[in-house]
């Protein structure tokens, strides 16, 4: 039952990445154009986001297990760090330059845009990096 609802809830959250454009890198570029034509509509789309997921997270930390039985796995730190601004700061670089992130990526994949392989090939090996990186910080 656990992987049918995973399976389900990814495929739901694919198919809604590709109705509100969000698997579109000139839509996603357009949206990062502030100085240019900007198109504010995904804007929208993550207010939507945030709105469709407020009920359920505030539910959620009232909870210890899941709907299925699994262990809440919700994240524990509440504040902001050396290491969180980086990476976003790193994530967002990697976003406004390519016009896609790792969810709409996956989605893309299948399309045949060399673009895309290129972006998860570089999403693999910075994760080794950090990795690798993460290991030699910890020894």
């Amino acid at each position: 039952m656990r992987r049918l609802s995973a399976f389900a809830a990814g495929l739901v959250f694919g198919l809604g990445l590709l109705l509100a454009g969000m698997a579109n890198p000139a839509k996603v570029l357009g949206f990062l154009d502030l100085a240019g034509q900007w198109d504010p509509s995904l804007a929208l789309v993550m207010l939507g986001a945030i709105a469709s997921a407020w009920w359920p997270m505030r539910w959620a930390r009232q909870r210890s297990h899941s709907l299925l039985g699994a262990p809440m796995q919700l994240p524990g730190k509440r504040h902001l760090d050396r290491r969180l601004i980086g990476g976003s700061l790193v994530f967002g670089i990697g976003w406004g330059i390519a016009g896609i992130c790792p969810g709409p990526v996956l989605v893309l994949l299948p399309s045949g845009h060399w673009q895309a392989w290129v972006f998860v090939l570089a999403m693999l090996l910075g994760m080794r990096l950090f990795s690798y990186l993460e290991g030699w910080r910890q020894a």
